[in-house]
């Protein structure tokens, strides 16, 4: 093997990708490991590296070309030993010049000082950080200020990060294109108009407010009240989520809405405010849009909306499917609560997109009006390949016995269906049509019983959810 040439040896190792097959190969001779350590270039640490300083200064030494770093704390115990924690950071900035990436994830012992360190890394473009308690706004500031590439920057559970000045900054930069701030309670939509320019550059936004905090300590007048009327140029945005949000006409996140001709994916989960204009704006700016999700609000009892009717129609599916021609995969989704709006889709307007659109997977969660005519409706789906029912009730034997007759379905997901039985499945038995079966929690259904009924089955049964 010393004889093999080192360009042809270097070839071999970068097509293996699973980290424990590079480890192994690079124990199989001194001419691997030397290739190695030079190819390396992702490390994933946590738990096992202790001590954790010093063991952190041994592969950075080791593994000299690192672009890309992951520290996670999962799990973590006292008993394990001590967590990395700044002076790690400050090992990592020295001994990795080539470091681009980085993701922290609960590193309960790094602080601002931490960050700081990092912030001397020039070539740095991604920073994720998964709850790290002990880090504020001010070490984000640094971080930013010192890292003018920044292009990726996630913020989940970071529950002390309460000053936005590092906002401010990062529109300033007009670097920034992956954004995601999740359940970080300090940090409200309305801060988001502070990336000022940069909303140019953003293509992926994902923001998520901590429900429960959001109910009982910030949902006001004011909250909705101090959002100024702004143009938000958002033209390059290709995906947004936006979950647990308040969308006020005109005002705040509404303006995204409308103004994404780009789009591809949007993610609308349990946001309060959003309206079939809302919708219906979105479908005439975004016609590259394939993917859509939306799922109803939970609570209509505040206060706050008690004089805005709330309710998303058919007519926002029908823009939709006369818009987005492009649109390959819908989910719909609503809670367990019992509200009015949420009989307004019905199963006219569902058909309308899956019949307009070429549909490749469709999601329904709770929807009750999607019964059996639904489903003999999709024995004319030509693009459908994937279906997920969850809690449609109205579906019966019969209707799941039209599975075999879906042009092209080859992955199919029932949970929670009260509906259907083992009958259900017996045209689908021995036919080998699906590729691939699941279902979860479905009391009528015996595991027996969806044996055969795809290349690949899975079963489980918790009825717990029943009581």
């Amino acid at each position: 093997m010393d004889k093999l040439p080192e360009q042809l040896l270097w070839e071999i190792l970068v097509r293996i990708n699973k980290t424990v097959d590079r480890n192994s190969a690079s124990l199989a001779c001194k001419l691997f490991h030397k290739v190695d350590n030079e190819q390396r270039q992702s490390l994933k640490v946590g738990c096992g590296l202790h001590p954790a300083n010093e063991a952190l200064t041994s592969l950075c030494n080791r593994f000299s070309n690192l672009v890309k770093v992951e520290i996670t704390y999962s799990g973590w115990m006292s008993k394990l030993g001590k967590q990395l924690d700044d002076e790690g950071l400050g090992i990592l900035s020295i001994l990795c010049p080539t470091l681009a990436d980085v993701t922290l994830s609960y590193c309960t012992f790094i602080t601002d000082a931490g960050l700081s360190h990092l912030a001397s890394c020039s070539k740095l473009s991604a920073l994720k950080l998964n709850f790290t308690p002990r880090i504020t706004g001010c070490g984000i500031l640094s971080l930013v200020v010192g890292c003018k590439n920044l292009t990726v920057l996630h913020l989940i559970r970071c529950l002390n990060v309460s000053s936005v000045e590092w906002l401010e900054y990062l529109g300033k930069l007009e670097k920034l294109e992956d954004l995601s701030i999740k359940n970080c309670r300090a940090i409200g939509e309305g801060d988001l108009i502070k990336l000022g320019p940069t909303w140019r550059k953003i293509k992926r936004l994902q923001f998520e407010v901590d429900v429960n905090y959001r109910y009982m300590k910030v949902y006001d007048q004011l909250a909705v009240d101090r959002w100024q009327k702004q143009l938000v140029p958002c033209e390059n945005m290709q995906e947004l989520s936006l979950v647990n949000c308040i969308i006020s006409p005109g005002r705040g996140l509404a303006c995204l809405l409308g103004k994404c001709k780009n789009l591809e994916k949007i993610h609308l989960d349990m946001c309060v405010g959003v309206r079939d204009c809302d919708i219906i704006r979105l479908a005439q700016k975004s016609r590259n849009l394939r993917s859509m999700s939306l799922q109803g609000p939970s609570d209509f009892s505040l206060p706050l909306l008690l004089s805005n009717p709330l309710r998303l129609t058919d007519e926002s599916l029908k823009a939709v499917a006369q818009n987005c021609l492009m649109l390959e995969s819908i989910r719909i989704s609503f809670t367990d609560g019992e509200f009015p709006s949420f009989s307004s889709f019905t199963l006219d307007g569902i058909l309308a997109v899956i019949q307009t659109c070429p549909i490749r997977k469709l999601s329904l969660d709770h929807v009750y009006s999607f019964n059996d005519a639904g489903m003999e409706a999709l024995c004319s789906a030509q693009y459908l390949e994937t279906l997920e029912l969850v809690r449609c009730q109205e579906i019966s034997d019969e209707g799941l016995q039209l599975v075999a007759q879906f042009p092209q379905l080859s992955v199919l997901r029932l949970g929670k269906c009260l509906g259907v039985t083992d009958d259900g499945f017996k045209p689908l038995v021995g036919s080998y049509k699906l590729e691939s079966l699941t279902v979860e929690d479905c009391p009528q259904i015996s595991e027996r019983g969806v044996q055969g009924a795809a290349r690949s089955v899975s079963f489980k049964r918790d009825l717990s959810w029943l009581y």
